[in-house]
């Protein structure tokens, strides 16, 4: 770490014990001195702790800012398990204390805006460490630095890669889909525009359910669309200049059907009606619930293909499939143990002051992901040449 970062007090605040929420938090427990969970109640977090089986082994807190704010202490590391909109006003307080911050969101204009001043006061900002975002840009990294040094960084090459996710049912129903929070933010996200590269040029799908195709795993059938913009991970993954996207798209699994058994909910989106659709959310929930009874199975997939021609070829796929358990649901494993994972590494000082986002290098993804694979998080690595 640089000299200018603040050194690590060992206090770990966690706020927000949500559906993500898991044995990452337990790790914390056995790792930093100290870990504090904020909740809406004290009795809440008491009552997560419990749950959690961490009874005793972290302090449970009412959760408000101001409180917070006042509890906070130069060193410590903040994790925001929070909604997105809230983590710039956390951040913020973070600055202020001088204390370290860590999510497993994307990276908002806010956060962005903030991310100068909390470099220049030696605080580390952790984004986009749990899933996806998170051991996604894992797999990539991984596969490109492996490809780079197979191919070359100066050859003429062209390329494919793609990263699928899904959070699905491990039993499918009718719906092929089940809600584990509240569906406005899946219903948001299918109305804005998804961008990416498709036959080497930019496409942008309007409505990405439109632009749904087959997708095979090992033999199983899912279907696939893009999510959000996947075009500025070009930069961020840094691929070679000498090569060259046929496609590059980051977007959603979901399982096999969902196309047909979604289309009453498209047809409601399709009508922009903002009230409708904030009334649909709340039908679907009622509807199509992940009950205690349920478990669920989260598959991400990422693949990279290059082709330098004349038969020069390199490929590769980290595949993670993993279903959830009486205990702890796959989503909350595959969220909170590379969230803490990264606050581990805010802990030994071995992350700079700054913005980052997961881990941003080949050679650290490795590490991470090794890490990762002592952990309990199971994936899989497959190479062609």
């Amino acid at each position: 770490m640089t000299d200018d970062a603040v050194p690590a007090s060992g206090t770990v605040h966690w706020v927000g014990a949500g559906l993500s929420t898991g044995s990452g938090l337990a790790k914390l427990c056995d790792t930093a001195a100290r870990v504090r969970l904020w909740h809406r109640t004290e009795e809440r977090a008491e009552g997560a702790l419990a749950a959690l089986g961490l009874a005793g082994r972290a302090e449970p807190r009412a959760y408000t800012l101001a409180a917070l704010a006042a509890d906070l202490a130069p060193g410590d590391v903040v994790v925001s398990m929070l909604p997105a909109p809230e983590h710039a006003p956390l951040l913020a307080a973070c600055v202020e204390a001088r204390a370290h911050f860590a999510c497993s969101s994307y990276v908002s204009d806010a956060v962005l805006e903030l991310a100068p001043a909390a470099g220049a006061a030696g605080v580390t900002v952790l984004t986009e460490a749990g899933l996806d975002p998170g051991i996604d840009h894992l797999f990539a990294h991984s596969l490109i630095a492996r490809a780079t040094a197979a191919i070359g960084p100066d050859t003429a090459a062209s390329y494919t890669l793609t990263s699928y996710c899904g959070g699905v049912p491990a039993v499918p129903n009718d719906f092929r889909y089940r809600f584990s929070w509240a569906p406005a933010g899946v219903l948001n996200a299918l109305r804005a525009p998804a961008r990416s590269i498709e036959d080497g040029a930019e496409t942008t799908a309007e409505r990405p359910w439109r632009a749904t195709r087959p997708f095979v795993v090992d033999g199983e059938t899912f279907e696939a669309y893009p999510n959000r913009d996947s075009v500025p991970f070009l930069a961020q993954y840094g691929l070679p200049a000498a090569w060259k996207p046929r496609t590059f798209v980051r977007g959603t699994l979901r399982l096999d059907g969902w196309l047909t058994a979604w289309a009453p909910v498209f047809a409601e989106l399709e009508r922009d009606d903002d009230a409708r659709i904030a009334a649909l959310a709340g039908e679907l929930a009622a509807r199509h619930p992940m009950t205690e009874a349920d478990r669920d199975r989260v598959v991400l997939a990422v693949t990279l293909d290059v082709d330098a021609g004349s038969g020069d070829r390199w490929a590769g796929r980290y595949l993670l499939d993993l279903t959830g358990t009486a205990e702890e649901s796959a989503m909350a494993r595959c969220v909170s143990r590379p969230l803490a994972l990264g606050v581990t590494h805010i802990l030994d000082a071995s992350l700079p002051p700054g913005l980052l986002r997961a881990a941003e290098t080949g050679e650290r993804s490795e590490a991470w992901l090794a890490e990762l694979a002592e952990d309990g998080v199971e994936f899989a690595l497959r190479l062609e040449r």
